[in-house]
């Protein structure tokens, strides 16, 4: 999944509004950040391979530590608890800023954990069997990759769905809040038709490269539209 991931940090938003959203996102991209990462440096094996979905040319050959259950939920553990003890819990955030507003939270660590485990959640819809529970075991994946219509659809309404939550949960702090905003809902659209479109890219070195940069640069742009905005 793409813009799904994407579509679970935009909402998060609205009962964690003390976390920066590049945070959220971070959060629920944990996986696809780290993955680069272990495949860069030899450890996790990815392999292009045009056909093997009808969405995707990558055949994700060994993932066991971006992408198990187990690792996922020991690392949203282990942020959620960082977060839990650096950031100051959403209820004093907006008691600070709107006393009288009756909006339920929850505590920004345990969204942090949450959004970090259903990164597997929600790969096991569209992936093949490749999905690991833990490193050497059992692997699950539903396939709704070999489905671009429906991949399209599901993670298109998702989308916004995510995108209007946050629009409702936040506002503008000035005409940066606004246009930020919606150019970095924009690119991340655009980056999911691109990538919808099966088209392999010309190297594993290459994909690993352009996954940590993009992964980067949709931080930055996610941050600086959150920072002028207020929720």
């Amino acid at each position: 999944m793409f813009i799904g991931h994407f579509a679970l940090g935009y909402a998060a938003k609205r009962w964690a509004p003390s976390l920066s959203l590049a945070a959220l996102f971070a959060a629920a991209l944990f996986a696809d950040l780290l993955w680069p990462v272990l495949v860069a440096l030899g450890i996790e094996q990815v392999r292009i391979a045009p056909g093997i979905t009808a969405s995707t040319p990558l055949e994700f050959i060994s993932y066991p530590y971006s992408h198990s259950l187990l690792t996922l939920t020991l690392f949203g553990a282990a942020f959620g608890w960082a977060v839990r003890l650096r950031a100051p819990r959403d209820a004093a955030t907006i008691a600070a800023v709107a006393p009288t507003a009756p909006v339920a939270t929850i505590a920004p660590g345990m969204i942090v954990f949450l959004l970090v485990i259903s990164h597997w959640v929600l790969d096991v819809v569209t992936h093949i069997p490749d999905l690991p529970l833990y490193p050497g075991g059992p692997k699950f994946g539903l396939g709704l990759w070999n489905f671009v219509t429906a991949t399209l659809v599901t993670e298109t309404v998702m989308f916004a769905a995510g995108v209007w939550i946050y629009a409702r949960a936040t506002t503008p702090r000035d005409r940066i809040g606004t246009w930020a905003f919606a150019g970095v809902t924009a690119f991340l659209f655009a980056g999911f038709l691109v990538n919808a479109n099966g088209t392999p890219p010309p190297s594993v070195t290459a994909l690993w490269v352009m996954a940590i940069s993009l992964g980067a640069f949709t931080l930055w742009l996610s941050w600086f539209a959150d920072r002028h905005r207020r929720s």
